[in-house]
């Protein structure tokens, strides 16, 4: 049996969107060591619909940091709705990507941290919105998915209620901001890797001590 490295996210995650290239190095680099999982967080989950105004005056604050620090780039067509938030259509949600992500890992497991990363892609540089059923037809289209199963799957309960159940779990595990990484042993016990946006050599470094620890 091997590790389980879980990567606990969430589509509308800034951060997230800056970690994307660090996660999908390390599951290159350690394929074949560890399973791997990723789950969504449910980050943002109004009781009712919030605009976007509500919070684009932080985004507007922070992504420049999140630019600095990663290196990834905010394309002008999502901030257009972070600088005219008066105009825009956007009620932000993290529950439909959720719903999606699940039905991408049913259809196309091994590719599962790629389609992550093309959901917050489509939503940071793109400017899709991502509570549109329409943000995902390029991407169905890429991983070869039908158009009918795909939009079927997405309004079910069955996939709904699995992305509920990834909200319940990453609470269990008491995270509390994203992105985070935690590693399970094959004797039960979960290692926190990363809380926040962490380096790479960084999580290099913490992964290879806690496998030492199993191979002495």
């Amino acid at each position: 049996m091997k590790p389980i490295l879980i990567y606990c996210y969430d589509a509308y995650c800034g951060w997230c969107y800056g970690f994307g290239p660090v996660i999908n190095k390390i599951t290159v680099e350690y394929a074949g060591i560890f399973e791997v999982e990723i789950l969504s967080g449910g980050m943002l989950l109004p009781e009712r619909p919030i605009h976007i105004s509500a919070m684009a005056s932080f985004i507007s604050d922070s992504y420049t940091t999140v630019e600095e620090t990663t290196g990834i780039k905010f394309g002008e067509d999502y901030l257009w709705h972070i600088k005219n938030h008066d105009q825009s259509d956007w009620f932000p949600d993290s529950l439909k990507p959720a719903i999606a992500l699940c039905i991408f890992k049913d259809f196309c497991p091994e590719k599962m941290f790629e389609v992550a990363a093309d959901f917050q892609y489509s939503l940071f540089y793109e400017g899709r919105d991502l509570t549109d059923n329409e943000a995902y037809r390029h991407l169905i289209e890429k991983y070869g998915i039908s158009a009918e199963v795909f939009y079927e799957n997405l309004k079910s309960d069955v996939y709904r209620n699995a992305a509920i159940e990834e909200f319940n779990l990453v609470k269990k595990l008491q995270v509390s901001g994203y992105p985070a990484l935690l590693m399970q042993m094959p004797d039960g016990s979960i290692h926190w890797i990363a809380s926040g946006y962490t380096s790479y050599n960084t999580i290099q470094e913490r992964i290879d001590k806690v496998l030492a620890q199993y191979t002495r």
